[in-house]
């Protein structure tokens, strides 16, 4: 395994993390998304702290990761359907 230290800013805090080197991108790439949603629900709402910012980000990216999921369980489910139907059809030749 090939392990990196890196270190995240989210809402100007610091996060020290240990992730394999294949990771850093992606995580870079997920610290930079959650800190461009956290202005921009400053620049279009009212908010206490960036506590309340947090909370809305991770509201959204988990409504959009649940969606994304679901959309996911039904192809897959009517991928399944067609190729069982498929399966039957090819079976009903010989």
């Amino acid at each position: 395994m090939d392990e990196l230290a890196v270190t995240v800013n989210i809402a100007d805090r610091p996060y020290k993390l240990r992730i394999e080197r294949r990771e850093e991108e992606l995580v870079r790439n997920a610290a930079k998304s959650i800190e461009e949603q956290m202005k921009h629900y400053a620049n279009h709402f009212e908010y206490k702290d960036k506590q309340d910012l947090l909370a809305m980000v991770a509201l959204q990216f988990t409504t959009s990761n649940i969606e994304k999921e679901n959309e996911l369980n039904f192809r897959n489910q009517e991928m399944l359907k067609k190729l069982l139907e498929i399966d039957a059809a090819l079976s009903k030749k010989d």
